[in-house]
């Protein structure tokens, strides 16, 4: 590929593993631009720097968050990207934002990166090694065996030129994006400046974009006219695909955009609530996909809630195919062939991927799929006051860390609920109603100190691990006790009561 062919490089991994200190090192330039991320020491907005490399070729980097909470923006610098750089601690080894995030990257067809085996001069050889077989066994099964790893150290500087000629090798066979064709940049940020505006920034995903052009923001219709073109920070007459792209634009206000729209050619973009698809559970996926399940759907920088609707069958198994419709709760703005990420909303954890297939298809009724198993009698079958009262005490056992669900509770919890015993916080947890009245109770107490309480807060509280204590928040969400309001909770006015 030639050297001036423009290419975004995204990161991935686990909070904590470097990511961010590696491009510094690597650029020159600290990606945490917002003071609550040097307060926190964690990245919680993308961040972007270019990156120049042996051969003169520059790359565009995205720096994206590692936390578990902040996945929907990772997925969000992920979707423009067309190279990956793995970031795995050497004293840390693999761990799950680690494959969370390679998961993505697959489900994306990104096709290619490197493995950046971060803190070296921390761990002695032998843990080293013992990290890089973890990585090596990560990457055994997918379609990215034989990957480089280079260890490095962004503290001393060791392996730097390395990862360097790593990635510049790596760029040098990449596929360019189409410079030709119609404009489509997804919005990941919008912003006032004054005396210019109001300014978009995206990763370009196809086409070329000049001083004077008329665009679309999708969904809406609404246009624009782009008054300057920038590339990380230098004005240019025009981008091409592929680029980190900044774009003032006139005639549109900043209040009338908003991350996750699209500013594309207009008359290119359908505007839908609907999308067909193909879907794709990976085989190490902790679950399958189930008819009629809620979930996040991501695509580009945008997410919607969608309830899925399989054409055959009751699930997705781990491993499997099907074609659906999603049914979205906001319109979106797609093209056949796009991906799309899939997320269960609780738990809160990636488990499919997708291409469109229709990004506007009819409305039609689409039977519901033969259940899974024999109907059962009209007659609600009788639940054994022994299997109720075994589950009930298998819950208060430890209240508020209570063990998973297992298929066969379906029935005893169902009449535990019934009985107002039990509180229901996702497919494989459940509390006592004891247990929800005093979290319910803490988190009063906290908002009211407060204003907001957050997942870390009500965690420190209850003196709980982090999955029960958002499983908890999600279920006092659906209970009508809380409101989510970006990564925090507000009271609603039932929860004052």
């Amino acid at each position: 590929m030639p050297a001036d062919q423009p290419l975004t490089l995204g990161t991935a991994g686990h909070i904590d593993h470097g990511k961010t200190a590696l491009v510094a090192a690597l650029t020159g330039i600290d990606t945490d631009r917002l003071p609550q991320e040097k307060a926190r020491g964690i990245s919680i907005e993308l961040g972007y720097a270019p990156l120049a490399l042996p051969s003169g070729r520059r790359l565009s980097v995205v720096d994206v968050p590692g936390h578990e909470r902040f996945v929907r923006t990772m997925v969000a610098g992920a979707t423009g990207i067309d190279l990956f750089l793995l970031v795995v601690a050497a004293d840390d080894g693999v761990m799950p934002q680690t494959r969370e995030h390679l998961a993505i990257v697959e489900l994306l067809d990104v096709p290619a990166g490197v493995v950046a085996l971060t803190k070296r001069d921390l761990v002695d050889a032998e843990l080293a090694e013992l990290a890089r077989l973890g990585v090596e066994e990560l990457l055994e099964t997918g379609p990215y065996t034989g990957a480089a790893i280079v260890e490095v150290s962004s503290r001393t500087g060791a392996g730097l030129d390395a990862l360097r000629d790593a990635l510049d090798g790596l760029a040098g066979t990449a596929r360019s994006r189409a410079a030709a064709g119609p404009v489509r940049l997804p919005i990941d940020r919008a912003f006032s400046l004054r005396g210019i505006g109001t300014v978009v920034t995206g990763t370009l995903w196809s086409g070329t974009v000049r001083v004077g052009d008329r665009l679309a923001i999708e969904p809406g219709g609404r246009e624009a006219r782009v008054r300057s073109v920038q590339v990380h920070d230098q004005a240019v007459a025009e981008a091409a695909a592929g680029q980190r792209v900044a774009l003032a634009l006139v005639g549109v206000e900043r209040t009338q955009i908003r991350r996750g729209q699209t500013a594309a050619t207009p008359g290119t973009l359908p505007r839908s609530y609907r999308l067909d698809v193909r879907l794709h559970v990976p085989a190490g996926a902790g679950h399958g996909l189930r008819h009629g399940e809620v979930v996040t759907v991501h695509h580009g920088t945008a997410e919607a809630p969608a309830s899925v609707v399989l054409r055959k069958g009751s699930e997705v198994p781990p491993g499997g195919q099907a074609d659906a419709q999603l049914r979205l709760r906001r319109q979106v703005s797609a093209a056949a062939g796009d991906r799309l990420i899939v997320r269960l909303t609780s738990p809160q954890v990636t488990v499919a991927g997708a291409t469109v297939t229709d990004p506007a298809p009819p409305r039609r009724r689409v039977p519901a799929p033969p259940p899974a198993e024999p109907p059962r009698p009209a007659a609600k079958p009788a639940v054994p006051a022994a299997a109720v009262e075994a589950l009930q005490a298998r819950l208060a056992a430890s209240p508020l860390q209570p063990p998973a669900l297992r298929p066969e509770d379906a029935a005893a919890l169902a009449a535990l609920i019934e009985q107002g015993r039990a509180v229901r916080a996702g497919r494989d947890l459940a509390f006592t109603a004891e247990a929800f009245e005093q979290a319910r109770t803490a988190t009063v107490e906290l908002a009211a100190s407060a204003g907001t309480v957050t997942l870390a807060q009500l965690r420190d509280r209850l003196q709980i691990s982090r999955k029960y204590a958002q499983g908890l928040l999600e279920a006092l969400d659906a209970h009508g006790v809380t409101r989510r309001v970006g990564d925090e909770r507000v009271l609603r006015r039932r929860g004052r009561e």
